[in-house]
């Protein structure tokens, strides 16, 4: 997410503590949010899948190569 877009999100967070958002705001915070969300998930989920899980017995699964709960392994 651009650092402008970042601190106009920001903005209109310390706006709407001293006064109600016009209906124009709540729309333009509630799309940055939902940009804001997605970037940190995609980093979150790119972070985790380049981590490899050392098992006790010494082998080696990288997280991305693990089945996720309802999908088939690829």
């Amino acid at each position: 997410m651009e650092k402008k877009k970042l601190d106009r999100l920001s903005e209109l967070t310390r706006i709407a503590r001293t006064r109600e958002l016009t209906a124009e705001e709540q729309a333009e915070r509630t799309a940055l949010r939902n940009e804001y969300r997605q970037a940190v998930t995609g980093n979150l989920r790119a972070q985790l899948e380049s981590m490899t899980i050392v098992e006790p017995d010494g082998s080696k699964i990288r997280v991305a190569d693990m089945k996720r709960d309802g999908e088939e392994k690829k």
